[in-house]
């Protein structure tokens, strides 16, 4: 009998739980459509609004301020890997070793404490203050609820009062629960009405408290550290001090193949240099056509390219004997000479109706990147320039077509001549000086390592 009554009593206060949910819905229905007044409240509604955006500042300060925190200890981790490495690279016979390992041990425990710190003065106080919500978000919740139902009791005492059938007795009834309605709201409403204004104007304060203790231990912590760091610095100028002699050095990227085509350059160049003084060369007594070593350089790659091309237009010209190409490479010198004979080698294989010699031009590139050209050019710049690079260290000359520079020296880059010479790593150009001065390249262009320069223009 004891469940049974139990249960009774359980079942009836779903039972009225569910009446006033329904009730409760009902009221709303009739709000929206306009058919029941609401009573409502302009002051309170702007302090809930308050509470809201009070409640979203917070959450995102918390978030970021774990943020912080997660990234302060990564800075600690990272702090602690490089003095430790620094600690195993310092050898034991090297001037101020324990030094540094007091250092790094401070180092540590100087984060550690910063950290701590900034849970004990800041995250918990935030959890803290973001902890009194929850609390009165429900109670804000709750006190809507009852409002609710006070309009409803209000509304059903009203309709029994102008029925044009009263019932006293429900009068009475419906009177008794108007009372007991507006009793619980207005004792909700007084508590939110006092509490929501103090909660909001208590966040300048929080925010003062919270921004200056993590400024002030920010700031302790970096004077702390630059102590730390000054310590360091001087027990690694000791050490400077006593290997001032082993200076690091800055190395250019080794070449690979600059050295064979610069010879070949200057033998070209040097063999070529008594056509360019006579205009007017005369013919050989064999009546052979004349032909410098310049039109015999033939890109076999993009011959090859350009006679498979669909549509390609290919000039006809009678095949060049061989005895004509003989005599124009040993005109060009021994090593020209073994270039023009693979050439014709090659030209042979193909079709005998293609022509010996095919001229192109190619733009000139720098670091594979196509650069210069018409557009680019200066009357007061060498033909081609590129772009200005000033040397940042002095670099010694290793070889004859290598530029020797100074620390300052400004050197204005141009392209190379075959783009096939260029090494990874290294640039074409002229020192602004030399070129002022002399306005010649061939006699002061050379090639030199990017990385002792950076560019100024």
């Amino acid at each position: 009998m004891a469940e049974l009554g139990s249960k009774g009593v359980t079942a009836g206060k779903i039972a009225s739980n569910v009446q006033k949910k329904l009730t409760r819905a009902q009221e709303k229905v009739l709000q929206k459509l306009g058919k029941a007044d609401e009573t409502k409240d302009e002051q309170f509604e702007q302090c809930v609004q308050n509470f809201n955006k009070q409640l979203s500042e917070g959450t995102r300060l918390q978030k970021d301020l774990r943020t912080y925190l997660a990234s302060v200890k990564a800075m600690h981790e990272a702090s602690k890997k490089l003095t430790e490495c620094l600690q195993e690279v310092y050898e034991p016979d090297w001037p101020g070793r324990d030094d540094t390992n007091k250092i790094a041990e401070n180092n540590d425990l100087l984060w550690t404490d910063f950290h701590q710190k900034l849970v004990d003065q800041a995250l918990l106080t935030m959890d803290t203050y973001l902890g009194q919500f929850p609390d009165i978000k429900s109670r804000i919740a709750k006190r809507g609820r009852k409002l609710v139902d006070y309009d409803s009791a209000r509304h059903h005492f009203e309709a029994l009062q102008t029925a044009k059938k009263k019932d006293e007795t429900k009068i009475a009834k419906a009177e008794e629960e108007l009372v007991k309605a507006q009793k619980v709201f207005e004792e909700m409403n007084v508590d939110l009405q006092e509490e929501l204004p103090s909660l909001w104007n208590s966040r300048v304060g929080f925010y003062v408290n919270t921004f200056q203790s993590i400024a002030g231990l920010e700031e302790n912590f970096h004077k702390e550290m630059s102590k730390l760091n000054q310590n360091l610095h001087d027990v690694l100028l000791g050490l400077d001090k006593q290997y001032s002699g082993n200076a690091f050095p800055v190395k250019a990227q080794p070449r690979k193949k600059t050295k064979l085509f610069a010879r070949l350059r200057k033998k070209m160049s040097s063999d070529s240099t008594p056509a360019k003084a006579n205009k007017s060369p005369s013919p050989p007594p064999d009546g052979s056509p004349i032909t410098s070593p310049e039109t015999k350089t033939v890109n076999h790659e993009l011959e090859a390219s350009t006679l498979e091309a669909p549509g390609a237009s290919i000039p006809k010209s009678p095949s060049q004997p061989a005895e004509a190409a003989r005599a124009g490479a040993e005109a060009a010198g021994s090593e020209a000479a073994a270039g023009a004979e693979a050439s014709k080698t090659e030209a042979d294989s193909g079709s005998s109706s293609l022509p010996a010699v095919v001229v192109e031009t190619f733009p000139a590139t720098v670091n594979g990147t196509v650069e210069g050209g018409a557009s680019s050019e200066r009357a007061d710049m060498p033909p081609g320039f590129l772009f200005k690079v000033q040397a940042m260290h002095d670099y010694t000359a290793t070889d004859t077509d290598e530029l020797q520079l100074k620390a300052g020296d400004v050197v204005l880059v141009i392209p190379f001549e075959n783009p096939e010479e260029q090494d990874e790593g290294w640039l074409m150009g002229v020192k602004e000086s030399d070129w002022i001065q002399h306005k010649e390249l061939d006699q002061c262009r050379g090639v030199f390592p990017e990385n002792f320069t950076e560019r100024v223009q």
